[in-house]
């Protein structure tokens, strides 16, 4: 499938995080995942946006922190597969370290992921008709990935602005940022907080 021009975005976040559905007519990507728990939550806020949970062909986490990822079992128990970049694998088991028992939190499987470099993502996505490529961005976290549509739009999860990012990852999040500024990327959705340009 060729990928489309009509691609639009919708955000069914809550809780303060931003998830955003990214969408070519009715093949559709969840980018971010929810917080553990609040299942009800993410159906009831894609049912209000008209989003069917049937339609979504992936699930993405930019990273795998609980309230980015925190669904990630329960999505792939009502049918959508996560997909996960390799560099990510390794730090699914270690999001169960921040659980507490009143989070409800499903541990996610690992044998039964999409699993893709980064290299991979570009064909992944023209295969359901979205144009772009997925970016490995470390500076908030060393598994931080990012979405970049040829459209320019990009999903950053929690990457750290340039400005306010502290000594330890100041490098890295400005290369992340340079290193999407230079692929295309003109307008942020981030994981909290208002779209702006880049």
């Amino acid at each position: 499938m060729a990928p489309r021009s009509d691609v639009t975005i919708i955000n069914v976040g809550y809780r303060s995080t931003n998830y955003w559905v990214v969408s070519a007519g009715t093949s559709r990507v969840l980018v971010d995942l929810g917080y553990p728990g609040t299942m009800g939550t993410m159906r009831a806020n894609l049912e209000r946006m008209g989003v069917p949970l049937a339609e979504i062909r992936y699930a993405l986490a930019t990273h795998y922190h609980l309230d980015h990822a925190g669904l990630g079992q329960d999505l792939k128990q009502a049918g959508v597969p996560l997909l996960v970049v390799d560099l990510q694998a390794g730090m699914i088991p270690r999001m169960k370290q921040h659980v507490k028992p009143a989070d409800h939190y499903l541990e996610i499987a690992l044998d039964d992921n999409v699993t893709i470099t980064c290299g991979e993502s570009r064909a992944l996505l023209q295969r359901i008709g979205i144009g772009g490529e997925i970016v490995h961005t470390p500076g908030h976290s060393d598994d931080s990935v990012s979405l970049l549509l040829d459209s320019g739009a990009v999903f950053t999860g929690d990457l750290t602005h340039p400005s306010l990012a502290g000594a330890e990852d100041g490098g890295l999040a400005r290369a992340s940022w340079e290193r999407l500024k230079a692929r295309g990327a003109t307008r942020v959705y981030p994981g909290h907080g208002p779209v702006r340009p880049m």
